[in-house]
């Protein structure tokens, strides 16, 4: 898959979906029962054992799952990822070397970024998104949407305690995808092995991207009528 159709594909979505357990085999579950509740872009993060393998283990049997690799902090891992599969690479801070890789091999790449300095500084190095986390701790969707306003051309990824109650009004402040870790894939529903939950949590929190773009889409026709 190439690089445009990978971004794309996370804007389609509009949801990343961050699986950080304790083993190769909670993640696979966590994985695959999102893939089931249709969202198909999952990021696995390297600090969970064997996530080199498991990455490739769920493109050959998810063909169409968009896997990527989160906690890359330098070049050397950001490489092995490559080699491993993964369509993107991503962090919760803000490492330019592995920008760099990713902007020379043609990879989707989005830092995590905090303060204006930082998202400018990522995008000019040329990510793909700029994640910004974490929302919560900082003023969550109003944050976004003075962001935003500072910076209209960067698309944004919204991270870092987005949940049901939340996801809505981060959406409206035009961000253009949301990160997504613990409140879609709850431990108790991992151990329990609850696939149906998980899957109906991904449902839930797809039907709020398709209800922001709806209303998105009603106030550009509105101010487009006046």
């Amino acid at each position: 898959m190439k690089k445009n159709d990978v971004s794309a594909r996370i804007l389609e979505v509009g949801i990343v979906a961050s699986v950080r357990v304790a083993s190769t085999e909670d993640a696979r579950f966590a994985a695959e029962s999102i893939f089931r509740g249709g969202i198909p872009v999952v990021e696995i993060t390297m600090t969970i054992p064997g996530a080199l393998d498991l990455i490739s283990q769920l493109l050959q049997a998810f063909p169409k799952m968009i896997v990527g690799a989160g906690s890359v902090w330098d070049t050397a891992s950001a490489q092995s990822c490559v080699s491993a599969g993964a369509r993107f690479l991503t962090s919760d801070g803000l490492s330019l070397p592995v920008v760099e890789f990713a902007v020379n091999h043609g990879v989707v790449v989005f830092p995590g970024a905090l303060t204006p300095t930082e998202v400018a500084t990522a995008w000019k190095a040329g990510s793909d998104f700029v994640k910004v986390i974490p929302c919560a701790q900082v003023g969550g969707d109003t944050y976004i949407r003075a962001l935003k306003m500072a910076f209209p051309e960067i698309p944004m990824i919204a991270a870092g305690g987005v949940n049901q109650q939340t996801a809505l009004s981060y959406l409206l402040a035009r961000a253009s995808a949301l990160g997504i870790g613990g409140e879609l894939v709850p431990g108790d529903a991992i151990h329990l092995r609850q696939t149906d939950r998980i899957a109906e949590l991904s449902r839930r929190f797809l039907e709020f991207v398709k209800e922001a773009r709806t209303r998105l889409h009603v106030r550009r026709d509105v101010r487009e009528r006046k």
